[in-house]
């Protein structure tokens, strides 16, 4: 017999999200209850996705101007790092694969040129000028500069995608989350606003109810945690450990500021999020339409909170009076399982590897995804379980190493922080594949091996992009006819320059669909 009664504890991103998705999945066939409280906000850190994101809003059939408008959407192209080789430098990391010219990738074409071409970044992608011209992805008649067709039919998950997408998103979490709830409960989802104050348990340790203070208890078959970093039932109830990442992934706080803006005022918005780096961490900027979200991740070993906000506050002004800055403490690492007995961890109670690469709401999509691939019936089949633990997992650890890469390989080392992630202890699933990487790029051969929503094109743009490359380009370039790659070179920057001419200012577009 199928599970039929699902009951969602924690609201914000996660919990809507999840609520949201299995609704278009299972529709009335599947009874869900979500259960918030109005106590307990969003943590709100998760304004900036991976392109990906966009396969979940088609799953639950919404388009871009259904829901952006909503939610203070902005587009993001790429991430630019901005400090993290020496002051001044920068380089994107942008939605787009690198081209193939005779079996090799531009990327290792560039090496072979190198002193030929401009750098890494500018040379083997068009989104770094996008970027810099302020362009959005789309034109006034809604039509996207490029999207190659994924040969899938129907709705589709991420395991699915064949091509990329050239853009992500920036929006507000609060905002989607309201947006969600309504679009949820308009549609069966059954919301309660109350507080739990207590988890029942069968004799096998399962969860039978939980009993919330105005609404007495609220049964189900199937719970899923989405209480943030608490874990009320994954860990506090169920009592599943918590692997920490804190001695690979030190920084454990951040502070945060929403600042309004003008985009048109302001000179227009960026379609990129920027990672800037610090003495102790780095500050995130993200633009909205209509403010701008800005954070400081740093590692109290090095900071105090106090000093922290100090340096967000100058890093931001000049600032309107009385902005209120938001301290979060985080939860760095992931459960041991996040499908323990009846119970499932969705979002930060499952695991969380702070907000570098925006990894928050694709470990969300992941994880439902997971779910609703693996969803169980009353024989509770422990093979489904594994399955969704060894998937996530995978996920997470692969996030991290992907992560700590962005440390180690920088070649900022000016403070005792930053001196300190060159000797830091790394994985070892990470520290195998460096002296790979000093010979060749990665591929997708020599890259963390499953699957973790990075290609290794991204791979490429971090490592390049902070200052290490291998020592030599591959031997066999010397003896291959370089002109088709140099014609390669040309035109992308020659495309660039017609979109960054065709294309709408990001901000008049989305001034646009207002």
């Amino acid at each position: 017999m199928a599970v039929r009664d699902v009951v969602i504890v924690g609201g914000g991103t996660a919990g809507w999200m999840t609520a949201t998705y299995l609704k278009a999945a299972f529709r009335d066939r599947v009874s869900i209850t979500l259960v918030e409280s109005q106590q307990i906000g969003t943590i709100g850190v998760g304004e900036s996705t991976f392109s990906t994101v966009r396969y979940f809003f088609e799953y639950l059939g919404l388009d871009e101007r259904d829901w952006m408008p909503s939610c203070a959407a902005s587009y993001k192209l790429a991430i630019k790092f901005q400090d993290w080789r020496q002051p001044g430098t920068h380089f994107y990391h942008p939605f787009e694969r690198l081209s193939t010219v005779d079996g090799f990738t531009l990327a290792d074409w560039w090496l072979a040129l190198d002193g030929n071409v401009d750098a890494f970044d500018d040379s083997c992608f068009i989104t770094p000028a996008l970027c810099e011209a302020k362009r959005s992805p789309r034109s006034l008649d809604g039509g996207v500069f490029e999207e190659a067709s994924d040969g899938v039919v129907g709705r589709s998950t991420l395991s699915e995608q064949r091509s990329q997408f050239p853009y992500a998103y920036h929006f507000d979490a609060d905002l989607l989350a309201k947006f969600l709830a309504k679009f949820g409960t308009d549609r069966g989802i059954r919301r309660i606003i109350d507080d739990v104050v207590e988890v029942r348990q069968d004799d096998r340790g399962w969860i039978t109810s939980v009993v919330t203070k105005s609404n007495g208890p609220i049964a189900g078959q199937l719970f899923i945690d989405c209480t943030g970093f608490r874990g009320l039932l994954i860990n506090q109830t169920l009592r599943e450990s918590h692997l920490s990442f804190e001695d690979v992934l030190p920084n454990n706080r951040a502070v945060t500021l929403r600042i309004p803006v003008d985009g048109e005022q302001a000179g227009g918005m960026h379609p990129y999020s920027t990672a800037t780096a610090m003495d102790a961490g780095w500050i995130w900027t993200i633009p909205l339409f209509g403010r701008t979200g800005m954070g400081y991740v740093y590692s109290d070993e090095f900071c105090t909170p106090e000093e922290a906000e100090a340096t967000l506050r100058m890093q931001a002004a000049p600032l309107p009076d009385g902005l209120v800055a938001n301290h979060i403490r985080m939860r760095i690492g992931r459960n041991r399982n996040s499908w323990v007995n009846n119970c499932v961890a969705i979002g930060l109670s499952s695991g969380f590897v702070e907000p570098l690469e925006s990894s928050g709401i694709f470990f969300i999509q992941h994880g439902v995804e997971q779910l609703v691939k693996n969803f169980p019936d009353d024989f509770w089949s422990p093979e489904l379980r594994d399955s969704y633990n060894s998937r996530v997992a995978h996920v997470i650890d692969g996030v991290r190493d992907f992560l700590v890469l962005h440390y180690r390989a920088a070649e900022k080392a000016d403070t005792p922080y930053w001196k300190a992630t060159k000797t830091r202890a790394i994985p070892e699933t990470l520290s195998t594949r460096l002296p790979v990487w000093g010979s060749e790029l990665p591929d997708e051969g020599n890259i963390y091996p499953h699957y973790h929503g990075f290609e290794p094109y991204s791979w490429n743009c971090v490592l390049i992009g902070l200052g290490q490359q291998p020592i030599r380009p591959r031997p066999a370039l010397e003896h291959l006819e370089p002109s088709t790659a140099r014609a390669e070179f040309t035109r992308l920057r020659e495309y660039g320059s017609r979109l960054t001419e065709a294309l709408p200012s990001c901000y008049d577009y989305l001034a646009h669909i207002q």
